[in-house]
Formats: structure tokens, C-alpha cells, sequence
């Protein structure tokens, strides 16, 4: 008897493997659900997209206090050096800065390790546009701080010793200062 059990054993066992075999999920006509209709999607318009970085990024500034009247043709835009600034080199901004932006103060490390277009920058608990600082790079007396993207957080200029004024592309004026 002892036969007949290991036999019908073996007969249980290869039923069981046959009826997995003809599991409907392993069936090709038993597809499932389905399939979906696609979505109706909207018309697709074409137009011709503006240049990066627009014509113009800086709104125009108001004139200092100090500055004389339009009428005389001495006005003075925040975001544009005054022709007395002196030219900038990389070492002149290396180092720690206070930034004062609206009213908000913070630091920003401006390191000569180079990166993207000029050098990495690091904010340090910085607001708003500055917080997205990454590097900054000097040309002729302009100080431009980037974001990671390469787009322009703000641009300034010497405007006496260990300071800089200028504005942020948001338009806020910034200042930074030792």
C-alpha cells in the first residue's frame, strides 16, 4: 500500500501543476481589463517665444536724493555704475558680505573657488532672490550674483570702500557692505 500513496501522491501533485497551467491569469484570451480611450486633449497654439532673459530684466530706479533734476540729464539708475566706480577684480569681492535687502539683512559668502560663470556664492540665511544665489562673477564695475541656473539675482557696483548697491532682478534694492 505503500506504493499506492507515493502514486497517487505523484497524481495529485502533476493535477495541481496542470491546473496552474491553465490558470486563466496564463489564458491569452482572458486579456484582462479594457483598454482606455485615450483623453481628449485641447488645441495646441504656436507662437514665437520672447528672448531669454526678456529685453530688459531690471525695471527702471528711482533717482538717490542727491541725484540732479531729469531735466539737467544727471539722473542716476541704481542698477547701472556711476562712471566713477572703480573697475572690479575677483579679489576686491572675495570674502564675507552683510547684504541689507528690503529692510532684511543676511551674509554672503563670495569665495574665488570657481564655478558656473564666475564663481560659487553661498547665502547665508538669506530672503527671497538671494536665497537662490549661487555664483557671482565681476565685469569691468559690475558685480553680478547668479542663481543656479545661470539667470541674474542682481547686479551691482562699488560704491566706496567694502560696499556695493545695486538691485535684484525683482527690482529690490541691495546693498552690501563689510
Amino acid at each position: 500500500m505503500g506504493s499506492f500513496k507515493v502514486n497517487l501522491l505523484a497524481v495529485a501533485a502533476a493535477g495541481m501543476v496542470m491546473a496552474g497551467c491553465q490558470s486563466s491569469r496564463m489564458d491569452p484570451a482572458s486579456s484582462g481589463p479594457a483598454p482606455l480611450q485615450p483623453a481628449p486633449s485641447g488645441t495646441v497654439s504656436q507662437s514665437q517665444l520672447p528672448p531669454p532673459g526678456g529685453a530688459n530684466q531690471f525695471p527702471t530706479a528711482p533717482t538717490t536724493g542727491n541725484a540732479a533734476p531729469a531735466t539737467q540729464g544727471n539722473t542716476q539708475v541704481a542698477s547701472l555704475p556711476p562712471a566713477n566706480a572703480p573697475d572690479l577684480t575677483a579679489g576686491s569681492v572675495a570674502g564675507v558680505w552683510n547684504a541689507s535687502m528690503g529692510g532684511q539683512s543676511c551674509k554672503i559668502a563670495t569665495p574665488q573657488t570657481k564655478f558656473g560663470q564666475g564663481y560659487r556664492a553661498g547665502p547665508l540665511r538669506c530672503p527671497g532672490e538671494l536665497a537662490n544665489l549661487s555664483s557671482w562673477a565681476v565685469s569691468g564695475k559690475q558685480l553680478t550674483l547668479y542663481d543656479a541656473a545661470g539667470g541674474t539675482v542682481a547686479r551691482l557696483y562699488s560704491s566706496g570702500q567694502s560696499r556695493f548697491d545695486g538691485q535684484t532682478s525683482g527690482g529690490q534694492n541691495l546693498s552690501l557692505s563689510r
